[in-house]
């Protein structure tokens, strides 16, 4: 496989879009006091999100336009949950939560 330059600056350009975006925000924070309010309220972002991409995955709409529960990754979902509980750990809860799905998708 060859790389053509054009294809090499495209993948530079999309990489610098994604990650300035990301940074920028953290470096112009890190030197600004933000009131008590503001930091309780961001501390809820990532367990908002981490919500939503659980519901999303398990939670969907069958043929019939009603609401249905894939048990495959409710099953995944119930062990992951009660590691991340008793460890606190994002590293251990992301681990565990993809050997449980690799687990339920291989036995089905």
């Amino acid at each position: 496989m060859s790389m053509d330059l054009t294809i090499l600056f495209i993948i530079l350009g999309c990489a610098i879009v994604t990650f300035v975006p990301r940074i920028i925000p953290f470096l112009v924070i890190r030197n600004v006091n933000l009131p008590k309010v503001v930091i309780k309220w961001l501390s809820f972002i990532p367990i908002c999100i981490f919500t939503a991409l659980i519901v999303d995955s398990f939670i969907f709409k069958d043929k019939s336009s009603l609401l249905s529960i894939d048990w495959s990754v409710l099953a995944a979902i119930i062990p992951t949950l009660v590691i991340a509980l008793w460890t606190k750990s994002l590293s251990v809860t992301v681990l565990v939560g993809i050997v449980c799905m690799a687990t339920v998708r291989a036995l089905i």
